[in-house]
């Protein structure tokens, strides 16, 4: 795992680019995104919501292969939850079976859970260093 500051979308179309995310849907089955980055890519991706709402409706609230080089990673149970780091290790076990899977040669990830969320890195960082090898990447707003 290594470790960058930067904007996580100078990424985007190069690298897959991982929105922290949580399982609450709108009454139209829609993916609530929260803030920090699921919501820049919502604005950037306009089928977005409607894509992750309908894993979520699915299959649950996991890591799911977005396409368009994107990736959701879990971090809470509903937007109005607080971070969990049960979830969060969960969700790194996850990504790496995922980006295995896809051969994903670059995996790019903001800091689960330690923007909005309040959590702290060095609390969150051990959960994902069993998981995350030289393919991935964890960035910070510069």
């Amino acid at each position: 795992m290594r470790e960058e500051q930067g904007d996580i979308w100078k990424y985007a179309g190069s690298a897959v680019v991982v929105l922290t995310t949580n399982g609450s849907l709108t009454r139209s089955w829609q993916a609530v995104p929260g803030c920090g980055v699921t919501k820049q890519a919502v604005d950037r991706y306009p089928w977005l919501s409607e894509k992750l709402g309908m894993l979520i409706q699915i299959h649950g609230n996991h890591v799911f292969d977005l396409g368009g080089c994107l990736a959701s990673f879990p971090v809470e149970e509903t937007a109005w939850s607080q971070p969990d780091l049960r979830i969060i290790a969960r969700s790194a076990k996850e990504l790496r079976a995922v980006a295995d899977a896809a051969g994903w040669q670059q995996v790019i990830v903001p800091r689960p859970g330690c923007g909005g969320g309040g959590l702290l890195w060095k609390d969150v960082g051990p959960l994902l260093e069993p998981w995350f090898d030289d393919r991935f990447t964890v960035i910070t707003n510069s």
